[in-house]
């Protein structure tokens, strides 16, 4: 721990009463551990299923609404615009590869989340 007042007060007195729901938002820009947990049993195509396409997907579908949300306040976060478009870019990726394996899982899964309007 740095001394107050150099280069800046330290950080106990930045953080001095503030409690842990008071940093987080309505719209987190990471998933939750519950909510992670909750999508993957909803997308899940077996038992203790997490790494099926429909599970990434709908996970990074996820990791997207609540980036897309970020942005509304936060407009100049290019950083965290950058990762926004790797998500984006791995999930077209994924969403193709299911495709190209069964149309039916396609057109069921962009239909459960919502995509494709």
């Amino acid at each position: 721990m740095r001394a107050p007042g150099v280069n800046g007060p330290a950080s106990d007195d930045i953080l001095a009463g503030a409690t842990q729901s008071s940093f987080e938002g309505i719209f987190p820009m990471s998933i939750t551990a519950e909510r992670k947990t909750a999508l993957i049993q909803e997308y899940a195509t077996k038992p203790n299923d997490t790494g099926s396409p429909e599970v990434q997907v709908a996970i990074l579908s996820e990791r997207i609404a609540n980036l897309t949300e970020h942005f509304k306040d936060h407009g100049k976060d290019n950083h965290s615009r950058r990762g926004l478009l790797k998500l984006v870019s791995t999930r077209r990726s994924l969403l193709d590869y299911v495709k190209k394996i069964d149309d039916a899982r396609y057109k069921t899964l962009i239909e459960k989340l919502g995509l494709r309007r």
